[in-house]
């Protein structure tokens, strides 16, 4: 999977169609409320600027199916970006049409432009010729850092690449490409996956592909107790999916089959209503009491997976072990966040597959103590289930 990225060509005065990824939440003021996306791309604008090319970047924001929604316009991004370069950054009217190309082509070396949200237009979606096309005409090069959206084959992710050569690997791009697919390929071991999260169905490819390559497999959160339901334990008013007890009980067995080493939480925090203010005991998981709720896992959990996590050469983390939100339930995933920094202190190569479990690191500040947090929660999981990812496969390939 080994891409050409920035460094193979020569960009000066090159006008460089660059897809990130800046859906970003936004706040009542219309004021970017999380940056961390923004920040992620910055090394490559940097890259571009320094270098002498014409930068337009390209994202989408939310949802507006095809509608010019204005709390969706990408024009607060833009004032942000602006601040964190300590330059101005241009603000098209659109994505498309004559009035942006006049924009684009007006542009200097080193002077960046966004492009207006592009799922302002349906067709971005649908990946439709016509419209990748229209893209692609705005560049000369095209550079795809957005892995979050790699994922989906679009116009901007996949349709654009058909009309633009080279397309090329931004920095962010190369690294979640080596860490997420070369750590899968050529792990230091003990390989250590922890999975958690509320549901199984979602990770279902993820842990198919994960059981040939993993020495230990830790599960936590919402999906631990549909493993304890398939071993006939009494979950109490614990999250459940009823059509995956067979998927769960199927999983066990494959362990014990492959030599997995299959580690599920010993014992259980357990609550009588899902607030902060509930009452909260802490049980074995053969002693969950009928009318509770498992909120986290316990410290004799939190105890065993630490232990497990010092001694890992390489651990990817996808999914909270707990309701990490309420911060009555927020221990277990501190405690495997905190023993996953010390490991990472000592060697262990740590990385987290985006999402919630980005989220939650984030939260806790301890971002900057990992070996790589992927910005892309759905795409990461996907690469993790072994899946070759639209928006990666598309760009052109390094000659071996």
């Amino acid at each position: 999977m080994a891409k050409i990225n920035l460094r193979d060509l020569n960009i000066t005065g090159k006008r460089v169609l660059v897809r990130v990824d800046f859906n970003v939440p936004l706040d009542g003021n219309q004021q970017v409320s999380d940056d961390t996306r923004i920040l992620a791309a910055i090394p490559t604008i940097d890259f571009l600027i320094s270098h002498g090319a014409i930068v337009v970047l390209m994202s989408h924001l939310g949802r507006p199916k095809g509608q010019r929604i204005t709390e969706m316009s990408l024009a607060p991004v833009s004032r942000r970006l602006a601040e964190l370069l300590g330059k101005p950054v241009f603000m098209a009217t659109d994505c498309i049409g004559e009035e942006v190309s006049s924009q684009v082509r007006k542009l200097e070396p080193g002077q960046i432009m966004l492009l207006e949200n592009l799922r302002y237009h349906k067709e971005e979606e649908s990946n439709d010729e016509e419209f990748s096309r229209a893209l692609a005409d705005l560049g000369e090069i095209y550079v795809n850092d957005a892995f979050g959206a790699a994922h989906r084959a679009h116009a901007s992710t996949e349709g654009v690449t058909h009309y633009l050569s080279p397309s090329l690997s931004g920095f962010l791009m190369e690294a979640e490409i080596t860490y997420l697919q070369e750590a899968l390929r050529h792990p230091d071991r003990p390989f250590v996956a922890i999975l958690g999260g509320a549901k199984i169905s979602g990770k279902i490819e993820v842990i198919d592909n994960l059981l040939d390559k993993v020495d230990t497999l830790i599960i936590g959160g919402g999906m631990s107790y549909t493993f304890f339901k398939s071993m006939g334990l009494e979950i109490g008013d614990s999250l459940l999916e009823e059509d995956r007890v067979d998927v769960a009980r199927k999983v066990i067995g494959r362990c014990q089959e492959q030599g997995v080493d299959l580690l599920l939480p010993r014992d259980i925090i357990v609550a009588d209503g899902f607030s902060d203010s509930a009452q909260t005991r802490v049980v074995s998981r053969e002693s969950m009491p009928i009318g509770w709720e498992g909120m986290d896992i316990g410290p004799e959990t939190c105890k065993l997976y630490s232990q497990r996590l010092s001694k890992a050469g390489t651990v990817i983390w996808n999914g909270p072990v707990g309701v990490f939100e309420i911060p009555a339930f927020a221990h277990g995933t501190r405690a495997v966040a905190e023993a996953l920094v010390l490991a990472t202190k000592q060697g262990t190569t740590s990385i987290i597959g985006g999402g919630d479990t980005a989220a939650a690191i984030g939260q806790m500040n301890y971002g900057d103590a990992m070996t790589h947090i992927s910005t892309g929660g759905g795409a990461s999981l996907e690469c993790m289930g072994g899946r070759t990812l639209p928006g990666v496969e598309a760009l052109t390939d390094k000659e071996v």
